[in-house]
């Protein structure tokens, strides 16, 4: 998809009827304290030293997200050209192709056992896939506009999507049914994610720019964050559930004590919007990608950028790391995914 396609897309609005929803293409998704996620433990260098290692082709459309696989395997990338894509992380080739979504695919995650994968798409659906055998196990509908983003708690139990209908949907992952629909964000929902413990849901909007804290177990809104001006893109938890880090189309990355309901860290760098945010496993070190064709590497524990990767030709718009934090895997409009790995420590 050209830049000029992207331009006029992300300026169309149109109104839905029923929720008065509105629709736009949106190109697919302080204080200054320090933050330390096991204050009582020996303090690690993060780690820094990644470099290329793999360039990953195939896909015809830009890659709107990537994922790796819990045993640091297999990676999934999905595209504007509505497929998934399998990828072996040891040997770099395509494992297979899943196709049955109807337009773009925005995002994917994968079951904390690694059996199930399941992708969120502008057809309004979301899928749910065998990585065994590569079948489609069940589609899911309900949501009236696109899905643009999925999670999965970490037991494995509950599916959340977020989509530009304003709601967000909590599943059975094991049945498909649909537990609950939480309404109260009143605008587009671009990303989703679960914290560590699997009971509260935080979600990213778009037009208002802040953040919502949901209780999985009523349904409930439990707080909103504000302090962003333009579009949430992306969320993640610090692993100790403790930091929520949020990354914004105002170009920042923040951090918030969840304890306090408090932003206590604005992370600036990107000279562009931030798309993507991912924490390492220790909890160490921030990846983070942006319309300005970068990816950047932040010590989480004081706030400051420890290396710039470069190498992606367009806009990067997902990043991910495997589970020993070791290698990182980013996706990118020039449809491409790029795979980095850790040289060493600094």
């Amino acid at each position: 998809m050209t830049d000029s396609k992207m331009k006029v897309l992300t300026s169309v609005a149109i109104a839905l009827l029923g929720f008065g929803v509105v629709w736009y293409l949106q190109s697919s998704p302080a204080a200054t304290t320090s933050v330390s996620s096991h204050p009582s433990q020996p303090q690690t260098t993060p780690l820094a030293n990644f470099s290329e290692t793999l360039t990953l082709t195939g896909h015809s459309d830009s890659i709107l997200a990537v994922a790796i696989s819990p045993d640091g395997h297999t990676l999934a990338s999905v595209s504007g050209d509505k497929t998934i894509k399998l990828w072996n992380l040891d040997t770099g080739k395509e494992i297979r192709t899943l196709a049955g979504h109807l337009d773009w695919v925005n995002s994917v995650a994968f079951s904390p056992d690694g059996k199930t994968l399941v992708s969120g798409s502008a057809d309004k659906t979301i899928k749910l896939w065998n990585l065994d055998t590569g079948k489609e196990i069940r589609t899911l509908t309900g949501h009236l506009a696109s899905v643009q983003a999925v999670a999965i708690s970490a037991d494995g139990s509950t599916l959340a999507s977020g989509s530009w209908d304003q709601t967000i949907k909590l599943w059975k992952l094991t049945t498909g049914e649909n537990i609950r629909t939480l309404k109260g964000s009143r605008d587009i929902v671009n990303t989703v994610a679960f914290n560590p413990n699997g009971k509260i849901l935080a979600s990213g909007n778009y037009f208002n720019s802040s953040i919502n804290l949901w209780d999985i177990t009523t349904g409930k809104q439990i707080n909103t964050l504000k302090g962003h001006s333009e579009a949430v893109s992306s969320l993640t938890f610090s692993p100790d559930g403790i930091t929520l880090i949020s990354g914004s189309w105002d170009k920042t990355i923040k951090l918030w004590n969840l304890t306090t309901k408090t932003e206590i860290n604005t992370l600036t760098g990107h000279t562009d919007k931030v798309l993507s945010v991912a924490v390492s496993p220790d909890g160490k070190t921030l990846a983070s990608s942006s319309w300005d064709k970068t990816i950047k590497l932040w010590d989480l524990a004081i706030g400051k950028e420890i290396n710039t990767l470069t190498g992606h030709t367009n806009k990067v718009w997902s990043v991910a790391f495997s589970p020993d934090g070791k290698t990182l895997a980013s996706g990118s409009f020039d449809k491409t995914v790029k795979v980095w790995h850790v040289a060493s420590r600094l």
